[in-house]
């Protein structure tokens, strides 16, 4: 290997170095007895009054509406594990959490809610504190905390840096600790990462930004180094990957210019790439490493690309749409119609009230599309060059939602920006407002969004006046309505008003298009990159999955092994993370509840007659097979032949046993 080519694998697969991980937590020890912390004190519960909590959110605004997003998907990856997300300032005080309702219940018992201050000074050796102390991602397992009362928990937590390189706060997933996985730490650290590149792009809307590495497929990926300049060249910033492949510190960077770090003028940039993004092109660093570029004038798109490529998925304004005919002509509806039946019923009566002035309710499990969805009926609307303001109700913390939705005046509240700030309601004034997880509004806010709807007008927090405001309301929920109103959680009249039209998204197992999805979430990943395939083999165990993330999981999956496969770039088994792998090793054990077995019936899987599945799957790919198809042969005997039945039963669609009929019994298949 020569030294060039030695240079670009160690951009490619080294890290800056960190401290020994025994190394962190014997000075977390030391640094929390100096701090007078004892290990049998008890739990404080002495969290921030309400006011003070809005204060401090209001303070890490930036990060909490770029880490909230990346949140929810990480902890759709960790969901059901007894774990928790939480978000952090660069204090160590909880601004957000998300999790598992019986393990949350353990975290109040702790005091690891929002409001209250994990740094070390207060609880001792902790991964959130020590990860801010040590500048470090760590993990901080059982009786690895200083406190005892800690020591059931499991913890892992990465720093969030700012674009100018200051902690601004953490990203943290705590645990039972029986539940510890040694990878939950690298989860964290990418989800960590995912946080910085949103704010990268959000600090520099109008900065000219250069993507690059040494190697192509991982431009558009999370290891990709990012650096913006004035457009006369001036260095403004750069993320973490770019400083390691630049070989130096923001600081140091700073002394720098587009032409010293890249050897040629930005305008010759300009000419290269003709002012747009087009297909990589290579150049030569300042320390002599070739890397592949490509370059952008304008925001980047969301953290996760959506299956439909006009959409920007992530509730802020669509970029301005192009002039030319062609793009104005497309329709985002049509570009979601990918062949299921169902959904192309769902997509033919959302045309027919496109502009009628009729509310929309989406209804679906999920990460199955919803806000998809509602982009896509924005799109082709008459509204579409208006904002699309996207609000989740189940996202943002009961404090807040009211100053989010609508808006407040300068001193409406303790710690109120100067000037106020305009809620979301009025922010989407002649477009589109989608309220996401509309069943997990509080109850005191219904009656005043019912009236926003009945009167269209808005009065801010503080405000002496109302203001007039026009939008098309979409919104969305996984949970049944009607349930919550017969409990007296939501209430009726707010319910008829939004459902002018209910629509039902199919989940990703019930749809007969998944060859489809798969090609289109893979085209948008491809990005200027050899596109990816998929191995047939494994392209069988994906439509055997019964995928309880839906779009979203499959999306992750897939953002995941198309980085790790090979020159041929196709996806094959070893590219697949491991505990999805694991999952599909017991294909019934899934959150599906089966019907009992009777003594007379023959037993569940995988009793005789399912061979055991090997662990180098990579290998042997046939034997899962056999184990899926005789899962479905005893599951359509236990339920005499009836397929919605069965396919119910496994967690899958009635088509993916019938693709599979060749492979069966002849007497279980009409």
């Amino acid at each position: 290997m020569d030294a060039q080519s030695g240079r670009a694998a160690a951009i490619a697969v080294q890290a800056p170095p960190e401290q020994d991980a025994h190394l962190v937590i014997d000075e977390a020890h030391q640094r929390s007895k100096a701090f007078g912390v004892c290990s049998d004190d008890a739990p404080d519960f002495s969290s921030l009054a309400i006011s003070q909590l809005k204060a401090v959110l209001e303070e890490n605004r930036f990060l909490f509406q770029h880490a909230v997003p990346v949140m929810e998907t990480l902890y759709g990856q960790i969901a059901n594990t007894h774990s928790m997300v939480l978000l952090t300032s660069a204090q160590g005080m909880v601004l957000h959490s998300m999790g598992d309702n019986d393990f949350l219940e353990k975290a109040n018992r702790v005091a690891l809610v929002p409001g209250m201050d994990w740094s070390e000074k207060t609880k001792g050796t902790n991964a959130i504190g020590t990860a801010l102390s040590a500048q470090q991602a760590v993990t901080v397992h059982g009786d690895q905390h200083f406190m005892s009362a800690n020591q059931a928990l499991t913890c892992s937590c990465a720093p969030i840096l700012d674009p100018y390189g200051q902690i601004v706060g953490a990203l943290d997933v705590t645990g039972d600790h029986r539940s510890y996985h040694q990878h939950t730490i690298a989860l964290v650290r990418m989800s960590a990462q995912m946080i910085e590149n949103h704010m990268f792009a959000g600090s520099f809307p109008k900065a000219v930004r250069v993507h690059f590495h040494s190697r192509p497929e991982f431009l558009g990926t999370l290891v990709e180094g990012i650096a913006a300049f004035t457009p006369e060249g001036r260095f403004l910033s750069a993320n973490r990957s770019a400083q390691f492949q630049l070989g130096m510190s923001y600081g140091a960077l700073q002394a720098h210019t587009f032409s010293s770090l890249f050897g040629l003028p930005i305008s010759a940039l300009f000419e290269l790439f003709g002012g747009a993004s087009l297909a990589p092109r290579q150049l030569c660093l300042h320390n002599g490493v070739s890397v592949w570029c490509r370059t952008e004038t304008k925001p980047v798109g969301p953290w996760a690309t959506p299956i439909v490529s006009p959409l920007s998925g992530d509730g802020a304004a669509p970029p301005a749409r192009s002039s030319a005919p062609q793009k104005a002509q497309l329709s985002s509806l049509q570009y979601l119609d990918t062949g299921d039946a169902q959904l192309s019923a769902v997509i033919a009566k959302l045309r027919k009230v496109v502009d009628r002035d009729i509310p929309v309710m989406i209804l679906g499990e999920t990460g199955s599309g919803k806000d998809l969805l509602a982009q896509a009926i924005h799109n082709d609307s008459a509204r579409a060059r208006q904002p699309f303001v996207a609000v989740n109700c189940a996202s943002i913390p009961d404090t807040l939602i009211e100053a989010e939705l609508f808006g407040y005046e300068e001193g409406a509240f303790t710690g109120a920006r100067k000037k106020g700030a305009t809620g979301k309601i009025l922010q989407a004034h002649g477009g589109t407002l989608f309220l996401d997880e509309i069943g997990d509004m509080p109850k005191h806010l219904q009656a005043r969004l019912l009236r926003v709807l009945q009167e269209r007008k808005v009065s801010p927090l503080g405000a002496a006046k109302e203001v007039e405001v026009d939008v098309t309301i979409i919104s969305a929920t996984h949970k049944n309505l009607k349930e919550l109103i017969a409990r007296g959680d939501f209430r009726d009249d707010l319910y008829y008003r939004l459902n002018g039209l209910v629509v039902r998204l199919p989940a990703l197992r019930e749809r007969s298009d998944f060859q489809a999805v798969v090609k289109k979430v893979l085209h948008c990943m491809r990005e200027n990159c050899p596109e990816v395939t998929i191995a047939p083999q494994v392209m069988e165990l994906l439509q055997a999955y019964h995928w309880p993330g839906n779009v979203r999981q499959l999306h992750n999956l897939l953002r995941t092994a198309a980085v790790m496969v090979e020159d041929d770039c196709v996806i094959r088994l070893e590219h697949l993370p491991d505990d999805f792998l694991d999952e599909l090793r017991t294909p019934l054990r899934s959150p599906m509840v089966a019907p009992p077995v009777h003594a007379a019936e023959p037993p569940l899987m995988p009793s005789v007659g399912a061979p055991p599945v090997p662990d180098d799957m990579a290998d042997d790919s046939q034997s899962l097979q056999d184990v899926t198809i005789n899962a479905m042969a005893q599951m359509l005997r236990l339920h005499k032949g009836n397929v919605s039945a069965a396919a119910k039963a496994l967690g899958v669609s009635r088509n993916t046993i019938y693709r599979k009929k060749n492979l069966l019994p002849p007497d279980l298949l009409d």
